[in-house]
């Protein structure tokens, strides 16, 4: 299988030495007589034996899983058969077209009863329903319907955002493999806005100082994927602030396999989306990050032609800048910092009022910026930016009352960050003492 886990085959292994009483199970009606002959053939057989029997009547013992899987809720017995299932597709991936074509004879298979084992109250349960899940969709040549892959995606989510390393990389992995269709790219990016959030769990990952240079591997893998769909290149970073955690990425892991991922990513954005990505990129200060790494030696050549696209693409979009395209793209992005335009007084004298064009566009949303960031930075140039506006700008303190702006403000002078209440102080003074 592509969905390779120690974690997963240790607890496979001991699962298979349990005894499962089935001559009780159909004594209560919850198997068939004839299942019971079909499970005697297998059931605490060698290996060599088991394969020999899954062999012999193969499609018999795929629709005999699947059956079971479907109507059978206790623990030990569902477990028993998704190890049976897994040992069977293991043994010959030519058997994934064979639980694939039941669907034939009921649509309800091979999928239903994954889906159904998705939800019930164990760990590995869950994690083997979900590789195997995962594989069957892989290798099906049509589209797999979204009442399929929501419930897969909900319970990746849960994994992506949970406390367990091991189901972190199975759901990683999996992930990675369902990615590769267009379709779950387009499907996991509707399911943003969602409660079960894919997309979301990978940017915390990349975050987090703790994941491994192999969980960063995949995360970005799953990035570089999904960023193959023009609608995700064009509004992931305006939705999900992208580029300060691929940034981090790229100036903190050593692992060139890491650096591959996060740099293919980048292309992925400036080739889909440059109008959108290209300024958010510069105001993140992508570029000298990426201009250091031209001087790396690198073992794959691909790294080095998306190294100098990334570049060169950045490159010519800064030469092209003024210092207020600088600002405004900087503004845009959301990706404020301490750039030039933001601490000079004449570029505030010269361009305050500009914020107004546009029924003041871009004074709202450097309003927006104020009352929806989390980041202590962006909240303090913000909150500069408000005090330089209101100072510059004659209508300003009307303008930015009735956004909102000013109770914003008066509320981040009480903000754990000290520069974010240095900033919002000055600018409260700015808001009270222009008239």
């Amino acid at each position: 299988m592509d969905i390779s886990s120690l974690y997963l085959s240790d607890q496979t292994a001991k699962i298979r030495s349990k005894p499962i009483p089935w001559d009780g199970y159909q004594r209560a009606s919850l198997i068939t007589s004839s299942e019971l002959s079909l499970i005697k053939k297998f059931d605490r057989q060698p290996r060599a034996k088991q394969l020999q029997v899954f062999a012999h009547e193969e499609g018999v013992y795929a629709e005999l899983f699947c059956t079971l899987l479907g109507k059978l809720v206790r623990v030990d017995t569902v477990q028993a058969v998704l190890v049976g299932m897994g040992d069977m597709l293991a043994e010959s991936p030519e058997r994934f077209n064979l639980f694939l074509s039941l669907s034939e004879k009921n649509q309800d298979l091979p999928f239903g009863p994954l889906v159904k084992a998705l939800s019930l109250p164990d760990e590995y349960i869950q994690l083997r329903a979900a590789q195997l899940l995962t594989v069957l969709i892989s290798a099906s040549k049509t589209p797999t319907p979204a009442a399929t892959l929501k419930p897969l995606l909900n319970l990746l989510s849960s994994l992506l955002t949970g406390s367990s390393l091991n189901s972190k990389d199975i759901a990683l992995q999996s992930l990675s493999l369902l990615l590769a269709s267009a379709p779950v790219r387009q499907l996991v990016w509707s399911l943003e806005d969602s409660p079960a959030p894919v997309l979301s769990p990978l940017i915390k990952i990349i975050k987090s100082s703790a994941s491994s240079p192999q969980m960063l591997y995949q995360t970005g893998f799953c990035l570089w994927e999904v960023t193959f769909d023009r609608e995700v290149s064009e509004g992931i970073d305006r939705k999900l602030s992208i580029l300060p955690p691929l940034l981090h990425a790229l100036q903190s892991s050593p692992k060139e396999k890491v650096l591959r991922v996060i740099i293919a990513t980048l292309r992925n954005l400036i080739t889909l989306a440059p109008t959108i990505n290209l300024p958010a990129m510069l105001a993140a200060k992508i570029l000298p990050a990426l201009v250091s790494l031209q001087g790396r030696k690198w073992g794959d050549d691909e790294v080095v032609e998306d190294l100098g696209i990334c570049v060169d693409a950045l490159k010519e979009r800064a030469e092209g800048l003024s210092t207020w395209d600088e600002y405004t793209s900087e503004l845009e992005s959301g990706h404020l910092t301490w750039s030039p335009p933001h601490e000079s007084e004449q570029f505030w004298k010269e361009n305050a009022v500009r914020l107004n064009e546009r029924d003041g566009e871009l004074l709202k949303t450097l309003v927006n910026l104020l009352l929806n960031s989390s980041d202590a930075l962006v909240l303090a140039v913000a909150c500069a930016d408000v005090g330089q506006y209101v100072k510059h700008c004659e209508r300003g303190k009307k303008l930015v009352n009735a956004l909102g702006a000013k109770t914003r403000v008066m509320e981040l002078m009480t903000h754990e960050n000290p520069d974010v209440r240095y900033r919002a102080l000055m600018s409260v003074q700015k808001l009270i003492s222009i008239s």
